[in-house]
């Protein structure tokens, strides 16, 4: 079950949610949408499962396997819905919530009673609870109840599963384990599924593509590797992960950062121009000696070796802070210690010029 939106726009009174959004997303895909409070997705998902309606206009649509369902109203959609804050029934079992579903469906639609238990049982194995059937929300860890509550939306064979923020309650170890979970249970089941999150690391974990979303509109659309290592816009780059920035000018399709300089297609012309420079921690490498080629003369403010890389913060000589990534053997073959002057050289950098304003 593929799902398509066309041309989609939402406001509510003067603020705009989604404005002219189109996005396809195919059969049996897990689709991540990614951005800050307030950028749209949320909005998104609901007007995919029919909780919103979008804004009249004559070429939108929302097509479920290329027919149009914007007529339709929840129930009609089979559309699975997954919330952040479980809403699971506390006076039920584990077995009768997923079973409500089953059992509140109009007679001519409802299964036998031994059909009701077989699919529950499924399940109940599916998300590795099995021997927890007849315990209560209460009983049950968060990342426990999360699990039911996804069971739940299953249980009535959804042709498309929405989750909304379902990890965002829980502890990072908790929802690390279930980022893990979701995506073998998805490569099982090959569900068409949406994810909305404001976790760049669950997006680019779980996901076959992300949707990164900024102020209504879908700043760029890509596999997990394409949206980090090639961004679209300067947003993308920022928004994912840390980043060390730098302003620069650029001219005749190169950007010069002191006595560095940068290739710049995209602005061949001859006149100059400001542009930034983004360089991620983990590009950058530490020299204690210059070696001939341009580089950027920087002191050592902290070393922090906790973790599996070591993070050097370093300001240059203009005051320009910087953050570095490095391995525990090439920080131990360093031995940096703080206070020491070293040099910088970019292993990859990103130059962005802003658009034209007329």
């Amino acid at each position: 079950m593929s799902i398509e939106v066309k041309h989609i726009s939402k406001t509510f009174g003067d603020f705009t949610a989604l404005n002219d959004v189109s996005l396809r997303v195919n059969d049996g895909e897990l689709v991540a949408l990614l951005g800050p409070s307030g950028s749209g997705k949320t909005t998104l998902l609901r007007i995919i499962a029919g909780l919103e309606t979008p804004d009249p206009r004559a070429d939108s649509a929302i097509l479920f396997h290329d027919s149009s369902v914007s007529g339709q109203p929840v129930g009609k959609r089979q559309v699975g819905f997954v919330f952040q804050h479980y809403a699971l029934f506390r006076h039920m079992s584990v077995f009768e919530n997923i079973a409500f579903g089953l059992r509140v469906r109009p007679r001519r639609e409802r299964l036998a009673k031994s059909e009701i238990q077989d699919r529950v049982h499924h399940l109940l194995k599916l998300i590795q609870l099995d021997a927890f059937g007849n315990r209560y929300p209460s009983q049950l860890s968060g990342g426990q109840r999360q699990r039911v509550a996804l069971a739940r939306a299953l249980a009535v064979e959804p042709k498309v599963l929405l989750l909304d923020e379902p990890f965002g309650a829980l502890d990072a170890k908790v929802r690390q384990g279930l980022r893990a979970w979701l995506r073998r249970l998805h490569d099982e089941i090959h569900l068409t599924s949406v994810l909305v999150t404001h976790d760049q690391e669950e997006a680019l974990e779980v996901a076959d593509r992300v949707v990164v979303m900024n102020q209504a509109r879908i700043e760029q659309v890509g596999t997990p590797e394409e949206v980090f290592h090639r961004p679209a816009s300067e947003f993308v780059i920022e928004f994912l992960g840390q980043v060390n920035i730098f302003h620069s000018r650029v001219r005749n399709g190169s950007a010069r950062l002191g006595e560095m300089t940068f290739d710049c297609p995209s602005y061949p012309h001859p006149q100059e121009r400001p542009a930034t420079i983004y360089m991620r921690p983990h590009e950058l490498d530490i020299k204690r000696q210059q070696n001939g080629v341009p580089s950027l003369e920087a002191e050592v403010v902290r070393v922090n070796p906790a973790g599996s890389i070591a993070k050097i913060s370093l300001v240059t000589r203009d005051g320009h802070e910087v953050q570095v990534d490095l391995s525990l053997e090439r920080l131990q073959e360093l031995n940096l210690g703080e206070g020491e002057t070293v040099f910088l050289y970019p292993k990859k950098a990103r130059v962005f010029v802003p658009h034209y304003v007329i």
